[in-house]
């Protein structure tokens, strides 16, 4: 007999209760898949936002906050760094290099970076990428600006464009530097980070367009205009920072400058490792995963139940079925047999559907995190542990099937050996 062919024919004739349950276990398993490679495609996502940096160094801070603030664009800072002491840590001289960082101005939804030259030529990405420009060149007037991949794409910028800075760090602004228009210098290639979703300016036109606003409202009369700004611009520069991005001249004294920071009088200060800082960052948010992979376990085991349901409940109206099979020459261990495939063939499709669902939704998903968030989340094959895993799933199926094959077994035998009168 080939039971395979038959344990198919089987499900065909019982379609709408497969079908269902089909579906039940392929959304247990996609959410399984998901959680998995979420989980892995976002860590790889923050990895890939900055290498090459030695020191992240801010005020006074925990420094998954700080981490978070200065990378990825989430929070805000709780001081910031006077210009003296960024300047006194740019000429230290175990440090290679610095990227002053002045946040605080946002435009339609996106951040606003004050910074300079440094970051084009020494921040790094992913595997230790240098930023590119897409289109146009970097800031070389008080008043241009360079836009990250993903402002462009969304608001359709191009070089030439004249926008508004937001004073604040809102999502909202009600205030913006409207006598201080820029023009867009330059758009940057995308890096699938958060860099796509930020706006980068000078720090002297930073300062420019602060100058007024020292009590966070525009004061009438005390703000500089565009061509003074421009002929004292090399006068121009912040009063603090909001973090620095330090690459030091060797590894071997990032130790030993992290401790001199931490441990500075002049101002409180915080200097993290961002390696290190993920790695705690990713310890905070094991019980998390690790409470999502249970919920995603127990609803693949709920969705193997509700098969093991199925079966059992359709066995006793495939008796007289079982009796045709019987009457053709079918032996009870057979029957046993067809029932197992019957619950392999559930699982495999179910297993199949539920990667292909998980496929899709990361598809869908990926845009909207990179908008959100800055994260690039590519669509990619489940590793080969998890495979593993749904390997697993599949012959716990069999092994469910067992239980509706026993019962078959006894129940066709005790049905051969009746007399019949």
């Amino acid at each position: 007999m080939n039971l395979l062919g038959l344990a198919f024919r089987s499900l065909i004739n019982r379609r709408f209760a497969v079908v269902l349950t089909v579906m039940t276990i392929a959304l247990s398993i996609a959410l399984l898949v998901l959680v998995e490679q979420m989980r892995s495609e976002v860590r790889d996502g923050f990895y890939r936002s900055v290498s090459g940096t030695d020191l992240i160094v801010g005020a006074r801070t925990a420094p998954i906050q700080l981490l978070l603030y200065s990378v990825f664009g989430i929070g805000d800072a709780t001081n910031n760094i006077s210009w003296q002491t960024y300047r006194e840590l740019e000429g230290t001289s175990d440090v290679a290099w610095a990227i002053p960082m002045a946040l605080g101005d946002m435009h339609r939804g996106y951040r606003v970076m004050g910074t300079g030259d440094a970051l084009f030529e020494h921040f790094r990405y992913g595997n230790r990428q240098a930023l590119e420009f897409a289109d146009g060149r970097a800031f070389d007037d008080l008043f241009e600006v360079v836009v990250g991949h993903q402002v462009a794409r969304q608001l359709d910028y191009g070089i030439g464009e004249q926008i508004v800075l937001s004073h604040g760090t809102g999502r909202t602004a009600l205030q913006q530097h409207e006598e201080h228009p820029f023009t867009v210098s330059g758009i940057l290639a995308p890096t699938g980070t958060p860099v796509d979703q930020t706006l980068y300016i000078s720090l002297p036109a930073h300062r420019a367009i602060h100058i007024g606003w020292e009590r966070g409202t525009r004061m009438p009369g005390a703000e500089m205009d565009a061509d003074q700004a421009r002929a004292r611009a090399e006068e121009l520069h912040p009063e603090s920072v909001t973090a620095i991005l330090l690459g030091l001249q060797t590894r071997a004294a990032v130790f030993g400058l992290q401790r001199r920071i931490n441990d500075y009088r002049a101002e409180a200060l915080t200097a993290i490792m961002p390696g290190i800082t993920l790695q705690e960052l990713w310890r905070i948010t094991g019980l998390a995963e690790q409470i999502l992979r249970v919920v995603a376990g127990l609803v693949v085991l709920a969705g193997l139940l509700g098969m093991l349901t199925v079966l059992l409940t359709t066995l006793n109206e495939r008796r007289r079925e079982m009796a045709i099979l019987r009457a053709n020459g079918a032996r009870p261990w057979q029957i046993a047999g067809l029932l197992v495939f019957e619950a392999g063939l559930i699982a495999a499709c179910g297993i199949i559907a539920g990667v292909a669902l998980a496929l899709l939704v990361q598809a869908i998903a990926a845009p909207w995190l990179l908008t959100t968030f800055g994260l690039h989340i590519g669509v990619s094959w489940p590793a080969a542990g998890l495979w593993l895993v749904l390997a697993g799933i599949l012959i716990a199926g069999l092994i469910i099937g067992l239980v509706p094959a026993l019962m078959a077994y006894r129940r066709t035998l005790a049905d051969g050996m009746q007399v019949k009168m």
